[in-house]
């Protein structure tokens, strides 16, 4: 853990002349305050106050003030931003109330208390995400749907086109202390996908926040745009964030029994069992958009079934064949659009919740359910997911333990949110329409 000395000094030899406070929004934003760094000690002593009235879903205006108290084991050099030997330093913060109480409407803070719930069932929570994304070519200073290349899954330069251009992602990251596990292209045109190594779920929380805007500033360097947007091209395979989850205690692995079927303790059973029990409600949060629901069909790999298999990628949860410290779940359904500390902790509370009512997952189902018959599902007991935001939404809005899990504050203002984008897009007169009746009717 990097103490504040260190830090001082580490910010003296480097030169550093700016630091980028950094929250998110509950909405998975990235929003930010530029201080000298000769205002640093009273950031880190008292914090730095702002107008929290001004971001959406924090708080009314006549109990704005907010403040960020910067985490110091957060600090990275922004590496693109190093000009002249003079640096630009960056930190996450947690948002506090000026009463000196964490704010109940930080995604950071409600991802903690999830994690303190677990430590006081003994548990420490390690997640290991896959993000996908695109690069598109820009046109006019403008993101179009055009992919920057055309090349499938696992191809290379002359026909990736991003070679280089993950590569310099992957320095940036690497600079900022990630550690990276692989980097290809995936199915879709343009599509590429950056995997970096488990981790405690608060850092890879904040690795995720940090892997997007680090991706989309490089691209942009490039001249082209990187978007995280769920299902931006019809007919091509979405992105998705698969989840890898796994429970430690006292340095085992919790999930790990070789005595056991599949040798998955009953831990790991139960905690199964509560992600699907909860997985409608759940959906709303790993899924947050209305474009997160046209990657979530059947077709392009993507989860749309609630069940759990061994290595079967149709179910939504599967348990890769690593086994040891390795045994883990992994959650398909979450989209890169979410916010990370909000899935996390919702997730999280789901396998807990399995765990301490001791919910049984039933028999895993080794079948491609995507060939299924609906007769044959049904026979199954495989349910679907939300099939879109509306419907998410009100499974939240009637699950006591995910709802809980976000807070009354968060949940409310997340609700409104999703209603409002909703009702918009219902409003709506899409090209699709108008192409389709403007002639037949």
């Amino acid at each position: 853990m990097l103490s504040r000395e260190e830090l001082l000094k580490i910010i003296s030899d480097k030169n550093v002349e700016f630091l980028r406070l950094q929250f998110t929004d509950i909405q998975g934003m990235v929003k930010s305050v530029s201080i000298p760094t000769n205002r640093l000690g009273k950031a880190l002593d008292s914090g730095t106050s702002f107008d929290g009235s001004s971001i959406e879903g924090f708080a009314r205006i006549q109990e704005s003030d907010m403040v960020l108290h910067p985490d110091i084991s957060t600090f990275s050099l922004l590496p693109w931003r190093a000009k002249e030997n003079k640096n630009v330093g960056r930190l996450i913060c947690d948002v506090y109330k000026p009463n000196g109480d964490p704010f109940e409407g930080d995604p950071r803070y409600v991802l903690k208390r999830a994690l303190d719930q677990a430590e006081e069932m003994g548990y420490t929570m390690n997640v290991g995400p896959e993000l996908e994304f695109f690069l598109f070519n820009r046109r006019d200073g403008k993101a179009t749907t055009e992919p920057h290349d055309f090349a499938g899954y696992f191809d290379f330069a002359p026909i990736d086109l991003a070679e280089d251009i993950r590569r310099d992602i992957i320095l940036a990251l690497t600079d900022m202390g990630f550690k990276i596990e692989a980097a290809h292209h995936e199915l879709a045109r343009g599509q590429h996908e950056i995997d970096f190594t488990y981790d405690k779920a608060l850092k890879n929380a904040d690795n995720v926040v940090t892997f997007k805007y680090v991706t989309k500033t490089i691209a942009m360097q490039n001249g082209l745009a990187a978007t995280f947007m769920p299902k931006p091209i019809y007919g091509e395979a979405g992105s998705g964030m698969h989840v890898n989850i796994s429970l430690f205690k006292e340095g085992e692995n919790a999930f790990y029994d070789p005595e056991a079927p599949m040798q998955l303790s009953d831990l790991a059973r139960y905690f199964v069992g509560g992600l699907l029990e909860h997985a409608k409600a759940i959906t709303a949060v790993t899924n947050p958009l209305i474009n997160s629901y046209k990657r979530l069909v059947s077709g392009f790999e993507a989860p749309v079934y609630i069940g759990w298999s061994g290595p079967n990628r149709s179910s939504l949860i599967r348990v890769p064949s690593g086994r040891g410290l390795s045994t883990r779940l992994e959650f398909r359904s979450p989209d890169p659009s979410c916010s990370p500390y909000l899935a996390f902790a919702v997730v999280l509370a789901a396998g807990l919740d399995g765990v301490k009512r001791k919910v049984d997952p039933g028999d895993p189902i080794d079948l491609n359910i995507y060939e299924l018959s609906e007769g044959e599902r049904a026979r199954l007991g495989i349910d679907l997911l939300p099939s879109n935001l509306r419907e998410a939404l009100d499974y939240l809005e009637n699950d006591k333990v995910i709802r809980g899990a976000l807070g009354e504050h968060l949940y409310t203002n997340f609700a409104r949110l999703g209603s409002l984008e909703w009702e918009l897009y219902n409003t709506q007169v899409h090209p699709w329409e108008v192409d389709r009746y403007i002639n037949m009717i």
